[in-house]
């Protein structure tokens, strides 16, 4: 049962809502598997297309709970490893999941919340929405976060948050690279639609290879290898039945068959 999360769909959109406002979405272990399992069915859910990770209430989520955290500081090394392995699953699910998936901030998003963030592939926030690496101001490390806040602002602006822990509004999450877009907070629907609306228009096969694509590219030299399999790969796309469809569509002035009619 999931009690701890809202899921909304509306047609191919599944819309996940952490619900423990009381607390701004702080998570514990009960959220943190119910997160993970609920985003791994919806990525093996042949009529999702496009996953969007929402906080009910003021928060986006405030990270860790504090309860939970302190728990933990009193429980085994073997137990605290055990338990920190879930929350890095839970991450790596998100970054993973062969569906797009959009992150709606508004409020805080801090520590663990701004790890959900860089782990969704897009980042929408409200005006008013803060950001954080929060981490080292209660004796901890950014660490299974770290992957993802890294891959989203680099290593050069994580030595700078990762330590100061210093509050980032939205504007210059922004700049730092960690939020893809910042608008009014009564605007911050309208604009993850926009966005939905625009990932329907993509073929769900395409995405999700171009996902992949991005890991097998990021950050590495432009070798014969690397070149051999960037061509394999769109070798292998030209002959799918996606890619004849779409090009069919395009020649034919058509929205190709996996356009929603009301897109």
């Amino acid at each position: 049962m999931n009690d701890l999360l809202d899921i909304e769909r509306a047609g191919a959109v599944a819309t996940v809502w952490m619900n423990r406002p009381e607390v701004h979405n702080a998570f514990n272990e009960g959220l943190i598997a119910q997160l993970t399992a609920a985003i791994q069915q919806l990525d093996a859910d042949t009529t999702v297309r496009v996953v969007v990770l929402a906080g009910r209430g003021k928060s986006f989520s405030a990270g860790a709970d504090l309860d939970w955290m302190k728990r933990l500081g009193e429980a085994s090394f073997k137990s605290n490893v055990a338990d920190a392995v879930k929350l890095a699953s839970l991450f790596r699910t998100i970054a993973e999941c062969s569906k797009p998936t959009v992150a709606r901030v508004q409020g805080a998003a801090l520590a663990g919340g701004t790890g959900l963030v860089a782990a969704c592939d897009i980042a929408i926030a409200g005006e008013r929405a803060q950001f954080g690496i929060s981490e080292v101001r209660v004796g901890l490390i950014a660490a299974t976060i770290g992957p993802y806040v890294l891959r989203a602002i680099g290593e050069r602006q994580a030595n700078r948050y990762f330590q100061t822990a210093e509050r980032i509004t939205a504007a210059r999450a922004l700049q730092l690279g960690l939020a893809h877009e910042v608008v009014a907070d009564d605007q911050l629907d309208a604009k993850v639609q926009e966005v939905v609306d625009a990932l329907l228009q993509g073929a769900t096969g395409a995405q999700a290879a171009s996902k992949d694509l991005i890991r097998a590219i990021a950050h590495k030299p432009v070798t014969d290898a690397l070149m051999h399999d960037t061509a394999e790969r769109i070798a292998a796309m030209r002959a799918q039945p996606e890619a004849k469809e779409g090009l069919s569509a395009f020649l034919e002035k058509r929205p190709a068959s996996w356009v929603p009619k009301d897109v």
